[in-house]
């Protein structure tokens, strides 16, 4: 038989390892909800939960509210940007726009996370008007709280892709730079869709 003061070292030892193990647990555990969570707020091939930005949370260049209801009817490219990170997929967007899809079965829309840059509102809303008159065809909203952060689990303080079929389901996600492997993926989704 083991001396007093090392069986109550050692029952404490496995009580303390038994709490610890819980913590331990509960980390995992809260980290896998997490990451599910984030991982279920887009689904391919579903149509993600309708989400409208307006009035303090952003909306399109004009001012008026912008719903995601409105994904619908054709091919949607939707682009979800960090202004500070705009030029991470520059050569996609400039590919994009040289591809001149028909208007009719393919639309793309910019929205902007005003929220994640450091620079003024009033200076990227001037550039989202010029832009606007730029590429008329293109839909420019105005994310004013990361609004789509969080309904949408977007990544933050990137820029992220996501390509709708005619029916407003998810067909394709990227999160982050697109190579050029990457790029011609889309390209070759778009092009078998139309």
């Amino acid at each position: 038989m083991l001396p007093q003061f090392i069986q109550r070292s050692l029952s404490d030892y496995i009580l303390l390892s038994k709490i610890k193990k819980q913590e331990i647990l509960m980390k995992i555990f809260n980290t896998m909800l997490f990451t599910t969570v984030a991982i279920w707020a887009l689904n391919i091939g579903e149509v993600p939960k309708e989400v409208t930005i307006s009035g303090n949370n952003g909306g399109l260049v004009n001012g008026k509210a912008w719903s995601s209801s409105s994904i619908k009817g054709k091919i949607y490219l939707l682009s979800y940007v960090d202004p500070d990170k705009k030029e991470e997929n520059k050569l996609f967007m400039e590919a994009l726009h040289k591809k001149n899809y028909n208007i009719n079965k393919f639309s793309s829309i910019a929205i902007i996370n005003l929220k994640a840059t450091w620079l003024p509102n009033f200076a990227i809303e001037k550039m989202l008007e010029s832009k606007q008159k730029e590429y008329p065809n293109k839909i420019y909203i105005k994310d004013k709280t990361k609004y789509l952060v969080k309904e949408w689990d977007l990544k933050d303080d990137s820029s992220n892709v996501i390509l709708f079929d005619k029916s407003g389901k998810v067909i394709y996600m990227h999160q982050g730079f697109m190579d050029k492997s990457e790029i011609d993926k889309v390209f070759k989704i778009i092009d078998g869709l139309l």
